[in-house]
């Protein structure tokens, strides 16, 4: 189907889609030095989406600052603009692009941020961008909710910027170094850890054998591979983004608002009733935006959102958290909702530790777990329970009761982008093979939040996110899955924090107990 390039609210160019126990494995004496290769099938698909992905971001040189898209110099124009609009309506604005000099830029690509929002009202909803690929842009916003509303078109990074990212993403490995420790006893060793190592010492290869993907350490003497008990990272000072480049991403020039002092009137205009939607479930088309917020409520644009008795719904359920931070915060909000819900000690220690939490009464079972590598963290965690979201979905028998939320991305953002895409693929086979022999478990997929805009941009923008949440939609799209639009629903609650506040949390579990319920 073609689709536009926005997706909730950014912008990139057009595309057009179509149709997760790690094994401990003694090294050889000649460990290769780069990813372990996959199936034909799946490097096909790899090499695939990356194609789609290249064509989506072609290079474009930076030659000076003077030549990128400025936010001060590009206009925003209201089409048809009217001293009041009614609600329901949809106000298009036109973005002409223009660099520092005032030149018209010829050829799209910045990433753009469309968002409406009412502060006092609580409300906000992300707008829709399409790129004519001719540094001209049609931002769309539907107007949802009765009073004042200000209008915002952000530069996150111009096009320059956008194509320098994706270039220095897919150069190296490096920018997140692990140190990994091996205990003996007493004694404890630290040694690097990397998804690839270069290095002529003796390495040890954690692989998972049947998606053959691995990750790697420097194997301490006189010490055996499976002495790895622990792990923590930092941020190596290594870029691949040159001097000139990094002057993109200096803080005055990320995030920049083109459309200043736009705040329109919006009236009912005695419309008529808008008909009843039907309940939000599997299978219903997405829209782009997919809803709007609305006194902290999310309001799908496709279904409607009833409310749900979160105790009574869980009831007899087996719930599995699987991912990243992003999704234990649904399992600290579920504890903290059910007072009859016990954690359940583990005897694991730090943010990564898997949790469990139960009702016994009720027969309600939750439990959160991390992906496998790459795990960023600066904290030390265990990883001697780590284990790939594939291999648990396979030894998950599965049944109308049971309940998988997966939510990858935000700790694939440093690496390139066959890193995330083959996870994506490993779990979508897993999924599949779940589905097929039980087509009763409710699978859902929870994107990637938008996250803090102006920290180490290399590694962590939210264009690497954006790309990643291109691909995974593509990837999961021929699936009976639900999805949790997280991209769309936090630019419209205008959060830009990686953990979102409390009230994102209540609407996004809201979301899953209308899915299972």
């Amino acid at each position: 189907m073609e689709m536009s390039i926005s997706m909730s609210g950014d912008t990139l160019l057009p595309i057009t889609l179509h149709h997760w126990n790690l094994v401990m494995k003694s090294p050889c004496p000649e460990v290769p030095l780069h990813p372990v290769v996959s199936s034909a099938e799946t490097e096909l698909r790899i090499k695939r989406i990356t194609g789609k992905l290249d064509q989506l971001i072609p290079p474009r040189p930076f030659t000076h600052m003077n030549t990128t898209t400025s936010a001060a110099h590009s206009t925003a124009t209201i089409l048809h603009p009217r001293d009041a609009y009614c609600r329901g309506d949809r106000l298009d604005v036109v973005l002409e692009g223009r660099d520092h000099l005032g030149r018209r830029k010829e050829y799209g690509g910045d990433f753009l941020r469309a968002r409406m929002s009412s502060p006092a009202l609580k409300a906000g909803a992300s707008g829709n961008v399409t790129d004519y690929n001719n540094g001209t842009y049609l931002v769309s916003f539907t107007l949802f909710w009765e009073g004042w509303v200000s209008l915002s078109l952000l530069l996150i990074h111009p096009s320059e910027g956008a194509s320098a990212l994706w270039r220095a993403r897919n150069q190296g490995y490096d920018r997140v170094i692990f140190t990994g420790q091996f205990a003996s006893g007493t004694s404890h060793v630290d040694t690097d850890c990397a998804l690839v190592l270069n290095s002529s010492t003796e390495l040890c290869e954690y692989l998972d054998a049947q998606d053959q993907e691995a990750f790697y350490c420097v194997r301490p003497p006189h010490m055996p591979c499976a002495a790895l008990t622990h792990m923590h990272s930092k941020n190596k000072d290594v870029s691949y983004l040159s001097k000139q480049e990094w002057s993109l991403f200096e803080r005055s020039n990320v995030g920049v608002e083109i459309m200043e002092k736009n705040v329109i009137s919006v009236s009912k205009c005695n419309r008529k009733t808008v008909p009843v939607k039907k309940k939000c479930k599997f299978g219903m088309t997405s829209t782009i935006p997919g809803g709007h917020v609305w006194k902290e409520t999310w309001n799908p644009v496709s279904c409607s959102l009833a409310p749900i008795k979160m105790k009574e719904c869980l009831t007899g359920k087996f719930v599995y958290l699987m991912g990243d931070s992003t999704v234990r915060q649904w399992m600290e909000y579920f504890k903290n909702s059910i007072n009859t819900l016990k954690s359940v000690d583990l005897h694991e220690s730090g943010k990564f530790q898997h949790q469990l939490a139960v009702d016994l009464d009720k027969n309600i079972n939750i439990q959160w777990q991390k992906h496998g590598y790459p795990l960023i963290g600066s904290l030390t965690y265990s990883v001697k329970e780590i284990e790939y979201i594939a291999r648990v979905i396979d030894r998950t028998g599965g049944e109308k009761n049971t309940v998988i939320v997966i939510s990858l991305g935000q700790h694939f953002r440093p690496f390139p982008i066959d890193v995330f895409i083959r996870r994506a693929l490993n779990v979508h086979k897993a999924v599949q093979r779940l589905l097929l022999r039980s087509p009763d478990t409710m699978v859902i997929i929870k994107a990637e939040n938008i996250r803090e805009m102006h920290g180490d941009v290399e590694r962590f923008s939210d264009f690497h996110g954006y790309v990643q949440y291109l691909a995974l939609k593509e990837i999961f799209q021929d699936l009976n899955v639900g999805l949790i639009d997280a991209w769309d629903i936090t630019i419209a609650y205008g959060t830009k924090s990686v953990h979102p506040p409390q009230s994102v949390v209540r609407n996004e579990v809201n979301i899953l107990l209308n899915y299972i319920c």
